[in-house]
């Protein structure tokens, strides 16, 4: 697996990654919206990509969207495709994001589901976080779907 920037020629496979999350977190792969964000990210340099390597086909693993502000750094948008989950990409990306990215100390801040919400097992995103050593913290205004949700924070140095 390779980790490396976002590139505009991804845009489909990151379309066709958020369309397989959709069932979760509402509507993104058609949205405008979405896909301006996309664009945004990956023009900024902040997009970055699972892959892959080349001698394989370079096909895609995931991918993530990365605001480094700081001294709070946002976990935007992380998604690996369904048949890479529990490989260690996406623990590859955002490790990635970290080294690239995180320049003085801060917290590392991600939105995801609120605990009743029923992407919240069955997706694995709370678990991952706290895996990596995410604390929950407030509630988030709710997403797109209605569904309840919840910043997680990390302090990093």
């Amino acid at each position: 697996m390779i980790i490396r920037p976002g590139r505009e020629d991804d845009t489909a496979a990151l379309i066709a990654l958020a369309a397989q999350v959709e069932r979760w977190f509402g509507p993104m792969a058609g949205e405008p919206g979405f896909r301006a964000a996309l664009a945004r990210h990956i023009s900024r340099g902040t997009a970055l990509i699972a892959a892959t390597d080349a001698a394989t086909g370079g096909g895609l693993l995931g991918g993530l969207l990365f605001s480094p502000k700081p001294p709070a750094y946002h976990v935007r948008w992380l998604v690996v495709d369904e048949h890479a989950r529990r490989a260690g990409t996406g623990r590859a990306l955002l490790a990635d994001a970290v080294r690239r990215f995180v320049t003085t100390p801060g917290t590392l801040e991600v939105v995801t589901f609120g605990a009743d919400h029923p992407g919240a097992s069955a997706s694995g995103a709370r678990a991952f976080y706290e895996r990596l050593g995410f604390t929950p913290a407030e509630a988030a205004p709710p997403g797109p779907e209605g569904g309840s949700r919840q910043a997680y924070r990390k302090p990093v140095t």
